[in-house]
């Protein structure tokens, strides 16, 4: 039986943020424990390079956008592995917090091209009735991503900071490339198939929306307040999901007392509450309001957030790990696919860049509260509990992005 190609694209995708999730995004938490640890930097200025991906995304985002609709991802992904697996090299040869930034702005940069931007963008263009399911497949390399981190954990302990982003920049570029080789066909049509793979008999019968749905340009797509209202509640879900990244770690072994081993435990304990997401959003996504389940994950992600910052003990922890893990992972591929819903796929990626500009505001904001608000108080509760209440309030977005007339 013959597999449409577009499942072997999410394959592929979901192998590359894989790479991204175990040896960046989950990962970076446990880089700051040791760097504050051995070096004496502060966690505001470790949290400035957590910031370095989302500022060149919404600086760069509508060219890149603009580019992958004009262009294809192809391009953009295989360099984006390269520049990605290149800027881990260089960290592994730092000695300063400025060399730091640097090394990171390489990375983010790399991390930004063949992301989950690009990659989004991606498989869009292929799926329309399985959409929500194939981009709720896709992020299962996220999850699966997170659960590696106790092994770069275990490696950063036993061989240093160093040796442990030296390799990981070599296996970024070794696993990396050949996944992102898989990304050579810009549209179903380019291989003589029908998007989601089915006949076009099959693919329009029953469905009259999808032969009706309008397709808006970019301009059009600013024009409705859909756009700014789900812009605006993802980029407040992020900044939950930024501040646990790059500060869960810190806060479970300098204020609850917890080694970085067992820290990083509860992280993949969370990663795989992000599975179970996933997987509950492969099965529901095509089916039921989007928006309706986005604005129910916010509330989640806002409880769980409450639970890591006044941990009483590990049933919390847990708890923790379980609400922001499922809400992560239910939530985050609808954000793509709600724009792709609403808008349809003919300025997609430069939609999508045109949002990063909004929803910078949460991957920033997010790291840099919390940090600078543990610099001043001396913990983490007070940056954590602003952010928790701020997602929480972000529900109403959701509730009120209705599709656009």
């Amino acid at each position: 039986m013959k597999i449409f190609y577009g499942w072997r694209m999410v394959a592929g995708g979901g192998g590359i943020q894989f790479l991204q999730a175990a040896l960046l995004h989950q990962a970076f938490g446990a880089y700051l424990a040791v760097l504050t640890d051995e070096r004496g930097w502060s966690k505001t200025a470790l949290s400035g390079a957590a910031a370095l991906q989302p500022m060149e995304t919404a600086l760069f985002g509508p060219v890149i956008g603009w580019i992958i609709d004009r262009f294809g991802p192809q391009g953009m992904i295989r360099a984006g592995i390269v520049t990605f697996g290149a800027g881990f090299i260089v960290l592994s040869r730092i000695d300063s917090l400025v060399g730091f930034y640097a090394a990171f702005l390489i990375i983010a940069l790399g991390s930004s091209l063949c992301g989950f931007f690009s990659l989004n963008v991606a498989i869009i263009h292929w799926f329309e009735k399985r959409r929500a399911r194939a981009l709720s497949s896709l992020s299962l390399g996220l999850a699966l991503g997170g659960i590696f981190t106790p092994v770069i954990a275990w490696s950063l302990h036993s061989y240093g900071w160093r040796a442990t982003a030296f390799a990981s920049g070599a296996l970024a570029i070794l696993a990396g490339w050949p996944l992102a080789r898989v990304f050579h066909h810009r549209r179903p049509e380019d291989r003589g198939e029908t998007v989601d793979g089915l006949p076009p008999a099959a693919k329009d019968a029953g469905h009259p929306e999808a032969i009706a749905q309008r397709e808006y340009s970019a301009l059009e797509a600013l024009r409705t307040s859909a756009f700014w209202l789900i812009s605006l509640g993802h980029g407040l879900a992020l900044l939950v999901v930024y501040a646990v990244s790059v500060h869960a770690i810190t806060h479970m072994k300098e204020g609850l007392g917890y080694s970085l081993a067992r820290a990083s435990f509860v992280i993949s304990l969370m990663t795989v509450a992000q599975l179970g997401g996933i997987l509950l959003g492969w099965a529901i996504g095509d089916r039921y309001e989007k928006r309706f389940i986005a604005a129910g994950c916010m509330l989640m992600h806002a409880s769980g957030l409450l639970m890591l910052t006044y941990a009483a003990g590990p049933v919390m922890l847990g708890a923790f790990a379980v609400l922001h893990g499922v809400a992560w992972g239910l939530r985050g591929p609808f954000m793509q696919a709600i724009r792709a819903d609403y808008f349809g796929r003919r300025a997609i990626g430069m939609i999508l860049g045109l949002s990063s500009v909004i929803i910078v505001m949460g991957q920033i904001g997010g790291p840099l509260v919390a940090g600078m608000l543990a610099d001043l108080t001396g913990n983490y509760r007070a940056g954590f509990t602003v952010l928790a209440v701020l997602t929480g309030l972000g529900s109403l977005c959701f509730l009120f992005a209705k599709r656009p007339g």
